[in-house]
């Protein structure tokens, strides 16, 4: 239910609908959202938002307001006892329903990473409808509208706060997605990761986030027939690629998008040795979400590539990126990597053991023993029943040796592993 009530009864917990008084008199990118940290609801409160309306079925309720009465008169003992239901009506009252074990998918409550998968998927389905339209209509050359995606970013930014590894884990692992929305999406949250280690506000986290959606906004404007290619930018002539994040930017800025989201489209291939494009800019001339985006977009570029057998695996795309001396900021770079894990969930390892594994979840406290599953024996070149291993806590029986190359161990469908020991994980 939608309640109108004075800004100084705002608290924590509450569902912001609307913010009422002009977009100007508060500094909010979202018209609606979760008020779950107190920078946010300290910043509210010293705007000049006069009122605000609150969903009361999406976050906390209005406090009642509450009036001291005294306490009737104890009553005497023996009436208590004949108020007491008889023991036979007790034994026959129906139970209580169980609680639901749904979860809200804007709730940021810490899941486990078997929990979230779930969820996470859920976010996908979802979120694959919004990012498919918001594309369609900047192909048709409509204003691209904030709100529109202020949903899927909010979602996308609950799913890592409840557990850090679940939802990017769950895009290194799905096939069924055009490249264009997966790539969205996993960079998205692979924003929110990113901005989570940096220890960004939460509101900085969900910009990042969206930032991440709209980087290859811009591909829509280009001259191209996106159908002849399958819905896959990667396949556009390089000449007319490189004008995307242009035309991207420009649209963000027409369409009243906040301008760290807009700079991130123009410079996410910007590098800080000033290599990249479109300006060639260096070092701190590139904004932080552009650095960020950087890194971030490049990555899941690399491990998409995966996903159709051409290009690297999870665990050595990261490799790649350390290698990539001077191209990204060194210090974001240390960031993305403790984030995301060294060997990031989905990539192939090879154990001392002789085995295959596949990386199904990161330990915190030990990120190069994360646990992995076995699916394939080196020495008798074939699969092997699959066995749950957490390296952390094996006593040095096995260990990771390195990533699996797929150009050595060939005729092994990875992606069809993955997408197997992900399903049962």
């Amino acid at each position: 239910m939608l309640k109108r009530i004075e800004i100084s009864d705002l608290e924590l917990g509450m569902f912001v609908h609307k913010l009422e008084g002009s977009w100007f008199k508060h500094p909010f990118w979202r018209s609606k959202f979760v008020l779950d940290d107190q920078d946010t609801l300290d910043e509210l409160l010293s705007s000049d938002v006069p009122a605000v309306i609150i969903d009361t079925e999406r976050g906390i309720d209005l406090r009642p307001v509450r009036i001291e009465r005294p306490a009737p008169a104890a009553a005497p003992a023996a009436a208590s006892v004949a108020l007491k239901e008889p023991p036979l009506r007790r034994a026959l009252r129906p139970a209580p329903a169980a609680r639901s074990e749904e979860v809200s998918l804007t709730s940021t409550l810490p899941l486990s990473q078997a929990r979230e998968f779930g969820h996470a998927n859920r976010v996908v389905d979802r979120s694959r409808k919004v990012i498919s339209k918001v594309f369609l209509e900047a192909r048709l050359g409509k204003t691209i509208r904030a709100e529109a995606v202020e949903p899927v970013v909010e979602e996308i930014f609950a799913s890592v706060q409840r557990n850090p590894h679940a939802f990017n884990g769950l895009m290194r692992c799905k096939r069924d997605l055009e490249y264009v929305y997966r790539h969205a999406l996993a960079v998205s949250a692979l924003m929110v990761s990113l901005g989570k280690q940096m220890k960004l506000s939460p509101a900085d986290q969900r910009l990042a986030g969206m930032a991440g959606l709209m980087l290859d906004l811009g591909v829509s404007y280009l001259p191209v027939d996106l159908e002849s290619t399958g819905g896959d930018f990667r396949r556009i002539d390089e000449r007319i690629f490189r004008e995307h994040a242009r035309l991207g930017h420009d649209q963000l800025m027409a369409s009243g998008v906040p301008e760290p989201v807009a700079l991130a489209c123009l410079e996410h291939h910007e590098r800080v040795d000033g290599t990249g494009y479109p300006h060639g800019l260096k070092g701190d001339k590139i904004s932080l979400f552009g650095r960020m985006a950087a890194i971030c977009d490049t990555y899941d570029w690399l491990v998409n590539d995966a996903q159709d057998q051409m290009g690297l695996d999870p665990s050595a795309a990261m490799q790649q990126l350390s290698m990539l001396h001077g191209a990204f900021d060194p210090a974001l770079l240390t960031c993305f990597i403790d984030a995301v894990g060294l060997y990031p969930i989905g990539s192939v390892v090879e154990l001392a053991s002789g085995r295959l594994a596949m990386v199904i979840s990161q330990d915190d406290a030990d990120p190069a023993k994360p646990r992995v599953k076995t699916f394939f024996s080196l020495a008798e070149r074939k699969p092997v029943p699959p066995v749950e291993i957490l390296l952390s806590q094996c006593y040095g029986e096995d260990r990771i040796v390195g990533a699996a190359s797929q150009e050595v161990y060939s005729g092994i469908d990875f992606p069809m592993i993955r997408e197997k020991l992900f399903a049962s994980a």
